[in-house]
């Protein structure tokens, strides 16, 4: 029975374009409820930032979302999770969730090569992040690999065009890594899920790409429905016409064209704003 804060909306941080690939996500799965993605661009990147610089930052785009009124929110960002989830969770009274590269499901869906973690530099170095590749350190092989400067390259991109300098980015990336010894990669920035065809044209076919984006949405639903939070109505079974979402975005600089980009990538998912 939806009641008053049902109809909320569900708030989305990310420093950037990265959290919009989780946001078509939860779409996908909560089409019948509101968001408000904050997306702090003049700030951005997070990733190569000092640990407190990103834990301030986080905080201060959350007491914005909470000045606006949200039910729940998002963390759609690797970086900010891992310096700033317990604060927020601390500090705000509404449900938080958090993003975490997804090794668990990468190891239980791993085939006999390594698993091979590409995130930003603070996320893995993260005490977070330790913990969380110590539990399966005797299961299997987890590789980090820095990926300097990458989110800024996908950042910068108008229209979903990465070119050739995100190419050559990658080759180089990957020229010191084993390709043939890699089974799994987990994408551990929501950035790097909006590139995983260009990347797949680097590693090859037989690699399996991981990301949290689908798990998260799916923890999202079941936090709501528990905290009795979820907006829901009975409808028809779904069309084939693309999904329709009353999205607020909130842009900390150069707003204008940042949102006409975050729109076309939520096109290219099927998603239209109302």
């Amino acid at each position: 029975m939806n009641n008053s804060k049902t109809k909320l909306p569900i708030g989305i941080l990310d420093s950037g374009i990265g959290g919009i690939s989780v946001l078509a996500e939860i779409i996908k799965m909560l089409p019948h409820n509101e968001f408000v993605y904050f997306s702090d661009t003049l700030n951005f990147p997070y990733g190569t930032k000092p640990e407190d610089t990103v834990r301030s930052l986080s905080l201060k785009a959350t007491e914005f979302l909470a000045s606006i009124g949200i039910k729940s929110l998002v963390v759609a960002c690797n970086t900010a999770t891992s310096a700033a989830i317990n604060e927020i969770r601390t500090l705000f009274d509404f449900p938080v969730i958090g993003m975490e590269p997804a090794i668990k499901l990468a190891v239980e869906c791993n085939g006999k090569g390594k698993i091979l973690v590409m995130a930003t530099p603070l996320t893995l170095n993260s005490k977070n992040f330790i913990r969380l590749t110590s539990r399966y350190t005797q299961k299997t092989e987890v590789v980090s690999l820095p990926c300097i400067g990458l989110a800024e390259f996908i950042e910068r991109q108008n229209r979903y065009n990465y070119g050739n300098q995100v190419n050559e980015y990658l080759i180089h990336l990957f020229s010191s890594i084993p390709i043939k010894d890699i089974s799994t990669i987990v994408l551990g920035c929501t950035h790097f899920v909006l590139i995983k065809k260009e990347i797949r044209k680097i590693v090859g076919d037989d690699v399996v790409f991981i990301d949290g984006n689908y798990g998260t949405a799916r923890q999202l639903k079941t936090v709501l429905q528990e905290k009795q939070l979820l907006y829901e109505i009975n409808t028809s079974p779904a069309s084939k016409k693309p999904l329709k979402a009353k999205i607020t975005f909130c842009v900390s600089g150069n707003e204008k064209e940042v949102i006409k980009n975050y729109k076309y990538v939520l096109e290219n998912e099927g998603i239209t704003c109302e």
